[in-house]
């Protein structure tokens, strides 16, 4: 029997429906998205927060994590939380970029020197996560960000070129997401930026669509994207930024001490995702040339970053960003 796209669908709602109403002995059932298939710190993040909510709540919270887009794309579902029938999501900031434009700095290529710069500049209690937060209100997303954080270093990979510096780039089809910065960059390494959805990514390198993807390492090992796009190129051009964020409706709905719970355990899962997210890094390089036959080069950085870095001041300030870039870049 054929299953069509929307008949799929339909039972991926009745599914979350029905695991949603087994959660019903708790005051609050509350659903979690993340787009992403493991091995990925979205998804060991994910069952951090369900795993510290339900102890640490005695049980009046249950949480239910839905991953693999079992509850659609990322922007969508942005929306939905906004709505609050989706009650958490964990993502990569740049996903929200339709819905909050300042996130779209996180995809500027060597803004932070490693992961762990990146919680020193970004994470709970820092000018920029409370600057991000007021973004998130402003723009009336009815998201409440709960915190910033780092998942893993990005790195490219093609169907057919090994890439070494920067002119391997010219003329290449490039998957990128709907943040105006990531267009605008590779478009300055004479790249053609074409947009594609996360879970359409695999087909349009399968199908010709791109001919170059950028991504984390567990994003692109847990997607099996080394199967369409079997040469990685450890370009570590982005550090991947990631948001942990809730329903304003529903945080609202929380009495106070369950409030701060979430707060500080959703602070706790973006230190647990950082130490993940190194874990992998280290790992998958070797599993993906070992086990799927991957071609890995090692561009020399340097090459990359003098084409782009002086381009970064105009982007910032011809993409309205310039605040966002001078806060990023403070000492």
């Amino acid at each position: 029997m054929t299953v069509t796209r929307r008949a799929s669908l339909g039972l991926g709602v009745a599914a979350a429906l029905l695991a949603t109403s087994a959660a019903h002995a708790a005051d609050f059932d509350l659903r979690l998205h993340t787009l992403v298939q493991s091995p990925h710190p979205y998804n060991d993040m994910a069952e951090f927060i369900k795993s510290e909510l339900e102890a640490k709540s005695d049980g009046r919270i249950a949480v239910t994590v839905f991953d693999s887009g079992q509850l659609g794309q990322d922007p969508a579902v942005i929306g939905e939380v906004g709505l609050g029938t989706i009650d958490l999501i964990v993502s990569t900031a740049s996903n929200a970029a339709g819905e909050v434009p300042e996130l779209s700095i996180f995809t500027m290529p060597y803004l932070f020197a490693g992961m762990e710069e990146v919680v020193a500049k970004i994470g709970p209690g820092t000018a920029a996560h409370d600057h991000f937060a007021e973004a998130f209100a402003e723009r009336g997303t009815g998201v409440k960000l709960l915190a910033l954080g780092a998942s893993g270093t990005r790195n490219m990979s093609t169907v057919e070129v090994t890439v070494t510096s920067p002119d391997d780039l010219t003329g290449l089809r490039m998957r990128t997401t709907q943040s105006p910065m990531d267009a605008e960059t590779w478009s300055a390494l004479g790249m053609l930026p074409v947009s594609v959805a996360w879970g359409e990514l695999y087909a349009a390198m399968q199908t010709g669509v791109a001919d170059a993807m950028e991504s984390s390492l567990p994003g692109y090992t847990g997607s099996k994207l080394y199967e369409v796009a079997p040469n990685l190129a450890l370009t570590g051009h982005q550090v991947q930024i990631n948001h942990i964020s809730i329903s304003q409706r529903t945080f609202d709905g929380l009495p106070e001490d369950l409030q701060t719970l979430v707060m500080d355990t959703a602070a706790a899962a973006n230190q647990f995702g950082v130490e993940k997210a190194i874990g992998y890094d280290g790992a998958l390089v070797e599993t993906l040339q070992s086990e799927h036959g991957v071609s890995v080069s090692r561009p020399e950085q340097g090459a990359f970053i003098a084409a782009l870095e002086p381009i970064q001041t105009d982007l910032a300030t011809r993409l309205d960003l310039q605040a966002e870039y001078e806060l990023l870049k403070a000492e």
